[in-house]
């Protein structure tokens, strides 16, 4: 046996393939993984929901700030939520990678190390991608998932006198964003919120069941995200903030930094949260919790006013 290869380039493209893949388990939604032209994937229902998130190095992560097991579980993280925004279940993910030939092995492993776990946590199977040299890191995941009988939640179907509710966490990535970019690493389960989201994929289902009328990841703010179901539906929403929870660690960074912990929790991104429309507050689902109104009209309000300052992330902007 020779020595361990260090880079990617001495590892070569079908031994990094086999090493990410060998040995790996698949759910029982993946019928052929890795290792042929194309996988095969059980889509019982009939339809597939399916979409895609690309994350750069030096834009959507740093290698000083998160480890490659975080960055794996991130990139997975930012697709399974927009499956679960949809009311479907994840079933399957795809793994398209660049990196330069200089890269170390270990941050490969590292890499696939969370996207096989974050998979395994949302019960989808990682199933096939490519592999090819770039100049930086840049991770692109497909991921697919099932309705199961149900039709897809979609942006557009809120409607005057719903309620709007949230699932997860909010502000916590925002508030790890503004620890790390203050040369600090704690506290540490604040920033491991923005190192490594845990959206709550299964609240997207209950959601569906339950007669959500709309829903969307939370990806870029409350706010924002909330203006975009706004805009497709047609409707205005208003916040309460004596509604918003905001946790008492939020508050106690915001105090220490200086910062606002009710800003980051309208307008952080980066949560995956879920944001959802019901028909009344009877019909929100147990681990959800009511936040504001939907309304005729159109944007989104804060306690009935617009709000002062930027709503949320846009690229090029």
């Amino acid at each position: 046996m020779g020595p361990e290869p260090e880079t990617v380039a001495e590892l070569g493209e079908f031994g990094l393939i086999e090493r990410v893949v060998g040995g790996r388990r698949q759910p029982a939604t993946t019928l052929l993984g890795p290792g042929d032209d194309a996988a095969v994937v059980v889509a019982g229902d009939g339809r597939v929901v399916a979409c895609t998130d690309v994350l750069v190095e030096g834009v959507h992560f740093r290698f000083d700030w998160s480890d490659p097991v975080h960055v794996g579980h991130k990139a997975v993280a930012a697709n399974l939520a927009d499956i679960a925004a949809m009311g479907a279940s994840p079933t399957a993910v795809l793994v398209g990678l660049a990196c330069p030939p200089t890269t170390k092995v270990p941050v490969i492993d590292g890499i696939f190390a969370g996207i096989f776990a974050e998979a395994g946590r949302g019960r989808a199977g990682v199933v096939g991608g490519d592999t090819t040299s770039g100049p930086a890191v840049v991770i692109s995941i497909t991921a697919l998932g099932d309705l199961g009988g149900r039709a897809p939640v979609l942006r557009g179907g809120a409607m005057p006198g719903d309620v709007v509710a949230v699932a997860g966490n909010l502000g916590w990535s925002a508030a790890g964003l503004a620890v790390l970019r203050r040369g600090f690493r704690s506290p540490v389960n604040v920033v491991a919120a923005h190192r490594a989201p845990e959206p709550p994929y299964a609240a997207g289902v209950d959601a569906a069941e339950a007669g959500a009328t709309a829903m969307i990841d939370v990806s870029d703010g409350l706010l924002a995200d909330l203006g975009h179901i706004g805009a497709a539906s047609s409707v205005a929403i208003d916040v309460r903030t004596d509604l918003v929870q905001v946790h008492q660690r939020l508050v106690d960074v915001a105090s220490a930094l200086g910062g606002d912990p009710r800003h980051w929790v309208l307008t952080g991104g980066e949560d995956h949260a879920l944001a959802a429309t019901f028909p009344g507050p009877h019909s929100v689902p147990k681990g959800w919790h009511t936040i504001g109104t939907v309304g005729r009209g159109e944007g989104v309000t804060v306690d009935g006013k617009a709000y002062q300052g930027a709503v949320g992330w846009q690229h090029w902007r």
